[in-house]
C-alpha cells in the first residue's frame, strides 16, 4: 500500500487519472507487471485490473446499491464466471454490511459515508490488481473515516490487493501505508517508508502540523 500526499494542485488526482487512462500522458511510460498501460484505453485498463475509485464518490444516484455494484463488475463479466461474480459481491457485502442492508435503496439517498463505501465496493467487485483510491475520507465524519481506513487496510492485508492511496489526511494515510510519496507541483519531493515519513521533520511540519516541504531536501 502506497500513500501519495501533497497540497492541493500538487498533481495527486492527475497522477491517478493518468494511471487509469482518464487523461493522456505527455511523456514517460506507466507499467504494470511489465505491461505499458499508456497503450491502452481506460475501459481496457479496468479489464486488466486497474480500478479507479474517484474523488467525490461518483455513484450513480438513480440506480440502486446493487445496480451500482453490478456496473462495477462490467469490465470482468466476459472472463469471470457467475460464481466468481457472486463471490466478489458477497465479499463487498461482508466488508460493508450496511450496503447489504440497503442493496435495493437508491444510491442517491445514502449518506456520504455509505456512498463512499459503495464507491469502494463498486471498485472491488471488478477484482482489482491495483486499486486507486482518491481522497476516500473527503467530507466524512471522524468515526466514518476510522471505518473506511480500517476496511482499506483489511482489503490490502486479507486479499493482497495493491493500493495506491491519494489522501489529504496524511496522518491516517501514513498510519496504514507501507510506503509514501510527497508531491509538489507534479514532482516527487520526498519518498520513503511510511514509518520514516511519519518521523521526518519536514513531513511532520507540513502535513502533520503545518509548514512547507522543500523539494531541494528530497530523498533519493
Amino acid at each position: 500500500m502506497v500513500a501519495v500526499l501533497g497540497a492541493n494542485g500538487a498533481g495527486k488526482t492527475t497522477l491517478l487519472k493518468a494511471i487509469s487512462g482518464l487523461v493522456p500522458i505527455k511523456g514517460g511510460k506507466i507499467y504494470l507487471k511489465g505491461e505499458d498501460l499508456s497503450r491502452h484505453l481506460a475501459y481496457q485498463l479496468a479489464g486488466m485490473g486497474v480500478v479507479h475509485v474517484p474523488e467525490g464518490r461518483r455513484v450513480f444516484a438513480t440506480l440502486s446499491v446493487e445496480e451500482n455494484l453490478n456496473l462495477g463488475s462490467y469490465s470482468i463479466r466476459r472472463t469471470a464466471s457467475r460464481q466468481e461474480l457472486q463471490k466478489a459481491m458477497d465479499w463487498v457485502f461482508e466488508l460493508f454490511p450496511r450496503l447489504a442492508e440497503r442493496k435495493r435503496q437508491l444510491a442517491g439517498t445514502l449518506s456520504g459515508g455509505e456512498q463512499q463505501m459503495l464507491a469502494i465496493g463498486r471498485g472491488l467487485v471488478a477484482r482489482p490488481k491495483i486499486l486507486l483510491l482518491d481522497e476516500p475520507s473527503l467530507g466524512l465524519a471522524p468515526i466514518l473515516v476510522q471505518e473506511i481506513f480500517r476496511v482499506i487496510r483489511q482489503i490490502h492485508e486479507e486479499e493482497g490487493v495493491t493500493i495506491l492511496l491519494v489522501e489529504q489526511n496524511a496522518r491516517k494515510a501514513l498510519g496504514i501505508a507501507d510506503y509514501g510519496y510527497i508531491l509538489e507541483i507534479g514532482k516527487v519531493a520526498i519518498q520513503d517508508t511510511a514509518a520514516a515519513l511519519r518521523e521526518n521533520e519536514q513531513v511532520r511540519a507540513a502535513y502533520l502540523g503545518g509548514g512547507h516541504v522543500q523539494a531541494a531536501a528530497s530523498q533519493p
